[in-house]
């Protein structure tokens, strides 16, 4: 087992452990401060990485889970890009992120470096099988890893493409040569499939058979087989009666329903139609919360939700009218409005507790100033610039497009709006960048890679083309060096200068939950939502 170190993790669990006291503790009309806003603070985490298996007891066998998602899967290839939250169950993963801040073997047996990073050893466990019978040896991983390498818009490529080399040391043995040394690369075989990873494997045989078509047609280790797939309606699979964790999967099935729709999705677990969904928002959550006959997993983290600019049209590739944005929004005013005075505040990337994050971050983060606001807009009209814009975001979001219309006039701004369903606005407004301001969210479960994925020139999740040459080097050292010491303060300075340079617009930790029945159990889960269902089991 290697271990690398993560204070980060660590301190994320201390955070959500106070804030969940706090909630215990604190009377309703208990105000807490932080940032530029004060926000009552009735939120509280609940079991943020999943159930506790020892309290819920003995797992039992049987039903079929029915998962409300928030969008349909795009596709079950690992080098196409989309969110696909039932991937999980065909593809287990060689790596695992732990809760107390370990990159740890699941699949895979060991992995371990002999030279400080620049070479790793994957040792694979024998007999593991995918589900069409085949077996997962190394020259299986060194397909799959292959595939990130060779397709240029795999969501992994920028990972893999760090390797040098590799060859199979022997049936159950992997070895990569990296360009450089990679004090990170563990971490990338174990990453959800919606961040991009090297760790979910499809079977050789499969993709030989299949071809292009392996995204319809998913073939892995995993707990579950795929039975159907009726596009916007359902995907259904069984149990994997050989898969390789002997006793598990406990469930039958699991059935996955897309429900992009906020409410439709969260009266459905309501009623009983189905027993577990992931849920984006605090209006999702803080019911969930509330209601005794629900279970919720849950914790805020870092990063959270964020306006985000596109740094390359007008206005917002003005540093200006980034800032005017900024100043504009009343927190107070938009807890009260759309989070029932809940609203964990934000103004930073990373939460206050995090050893990564910096004060100095905090203090460069325009203060609420509706004068200030205004002035920076006039002098950006008085250069030519026209200050209006269109807002786009998703049609769950309306309400809080309507407020941000509303604090734009304020300041002289016209704001026109454009929802879109969840699918097409993923697709059709942040992959393709095609937006002046929008809204988006994101938790982060280590900095390595969300952080560079938001913020480096390129990166797979920096939809507004932000670049900055001095945090892309600063995000480089951080990834490759072995110093923990060196890699805080990596990340520490790429906070201050994303902050500076207005890079997002911060303003609401995180809320993405997992919400269950009560009979519901065995939950693992990343901060991130991304859920793992072998041990998941239904109390009859």
């Amino acid at each position: 087992m290697i271990r690398i170190p993560r204070r980060y993790r660590r301190a994320l669990v201390a955070f959500v452990t106070a804030i969940g006291l706090a909630a215990l503790t604190a009377s309703c009309g208990a105000v807490q401060a932080q940032g530029n806003a004060a926000a009552v603070q009735t939120l509280r985490a609940v079991s943020p990485y999943g159930g506790d298996r020892a309290a819920e007891g003995e797992p039992q066998r049987g039903g079929t889970l029915r998962v409300g998602m928030d969008r349909d899967a795009v596709s079950f290839d690992p080098v196409v890009q989309n969110a696909n939250q039932a991937a999980s169950v065909v593809y287990d993963s060689l790596m695992r992120l732990t809760p107390d801040g370990r990159t740890e073997p699941f699949v895979a047996k060991s992995m371990e470096s002999p030279d400080n990073g620049l070479t790793w050893r994957m040792g694979l466990r024998p007999g593991v099988k995918f589900q069409d019978g085949t077996d997962l040896d190394a020259n299986a991983v060194v397909l799959n890893v292959q595939r990130h390498i060779d397709t240029v818009a795999s969501p992994a490529h920028r990972f893999a493409e760090r390797i040098s080399s590799m060859r199979v040391v022997d049936p159950l043995t992997v070895e990569f040569v990296l360009g450089e040394p990679m004090g990170e690369f563990p971490t990338v075989f174990a990453l959800s499939y919606s961040s991009g990873t090297l760790g979910m494997i499809v079977s050789p045989t499969a993709l030989q058979k299949y071809g292009d078509a392996i995204g319809t047609h998913p073939v892995g280790v995993g707990p579950f087989t795929l039975v159907d797939w009726v596009r916007d309606s359902r995907i259904t699979f069984t149990r994997n009666e050989n898969y390789w964790q002997e006793g598990m999967p406990y469930l039958d099935g699991i059935e996955f329903r897309p429900l992009p729709d906020t409410e439709t999705r969260f009266a459905s677990m309501k009623n009983g139609d189905v027993d577990f969904i992931y849920g984006g928002y605090y209006q999702e959550l803080s019911r969930a919360l509330a209601d005794p006959n629900l279970k919720v997993y849950y914790g805020p983290g870092s990063g959270g939700e964020r306006l985000q600019f596109n740094h390359v049209r007008a206005p917002f590739d003005d540093r200006r009218m980034r800032e005017a944005i900024i100043r504009a929004i009343d927190l107070k005013a938009l807890s009260a409005s759309q989070y029932g005075n809940q609203m964990i505040a934000a103004d930073s990337l990373f939460d206050a507790s995090s050893p990564y994050h910096t004060q100095a971050a905090s203090d460069a983060w325009p203060a609420y100033d509706l004068e200030k606001a205004k002035q920076l807009v006039e002098a950006y009209r008085a250069d030519g610039g026209n200050p209006d814009f269109t807002f786009k975001t998703s049609n769950s979001r309306t309400s809080f497009a309507e407020f941000v219309q509303a604090q734009m006039a304020a300041i002289g701004v016209k704001v026109d709006i454009q929802l879109y369903d969840l699918a097409q606005f993923s697709s059709a407004v942040m992959q393709s960048g095609d937006f002046q301001l929008t809204t988006y969210l994101g938790s982060i479960d280590t900095p390595y890679p969300a952080v560079a994925n938001l913020l480096r020139s390129g990166g797979s999740g920096n939809y507004g083309k932000y670049s900055n040459p001095e945090v892309d080097q600063l995000l480089d050292d951080a990834m490759l060096t072995t110093d923990e010491a060196q890699r805080t303060k990596d990340y520490q300075q790429v906070e201050l200068l994303s902050a500076r340079d207005l890079a997002v617009g911060w303003y609401s930790r995180n809320y993405s939950s997992n919400i269950t029945r009560a009979a519901v159990n065995g939950v693992y889960r990343y901060m991130t939502a991304g859920t793992w269902f072998e041990g998941v089991w239904i109390k009859q």
